[in-house]
């Protein structure tokens, strides 16, 4: 036999304003201080392995330039040249069409944009 379950209401929120806003504002502003100060973490920590600049190959360093990049900065410089250079398979948004210069990087005539990382990352010395 199937049993009926009750299901319980949340009582109603009381609209009763505080008695002393005050506090509530002094509490803000000293969240707002605790967040605008730098933790010792932050202040002195190293790049992790995202934000470390590495050494692009000279076939990448076509597309990106020769100075050291982190992982991110390279894989954005890589999508302005696929947009710039209209890469991108009509068809299927996903693809990337390699011109030569990513032929050079990617070692095929296309690739899908999840699998642009994993190449990359043969082109990229610390």
């Amino acid at each position: 036999m199937a049993t009926k379950t009750t299901e319980k209401k949340a009582a109603p929120k009381k609209d009763a304003e505080p008695k002393d806003a005050k506090p509530a504002a002094a509490k803000s502003a000293a969240s707002k201080a605790a967040k605008a100060t730098p933790t010792k973490a932050a202040a002195g920590a190293k790049p992790n392995a995202l934000q470390q600049p590495l050494k692009p190959s000279p076939e990448l360093a076509a597309i990106v330039g020769d100075k050291p990049l982190a992982r991110g900065e390279v894989v954005s410089k890589v999508w302005e040249h696929i947009k710039k250079h209209n890469l991108q398979n009509p068809e299927n948004k996903r693809e990337i069409v390699a011109d030569d210069l990513l032929k050079k990087v990617f070692g095929k005539d296309k690739c899908s944009m999840f699998e642009m990382n994993k190449h990359l990352a043969a082109h990229l010395k610390s």
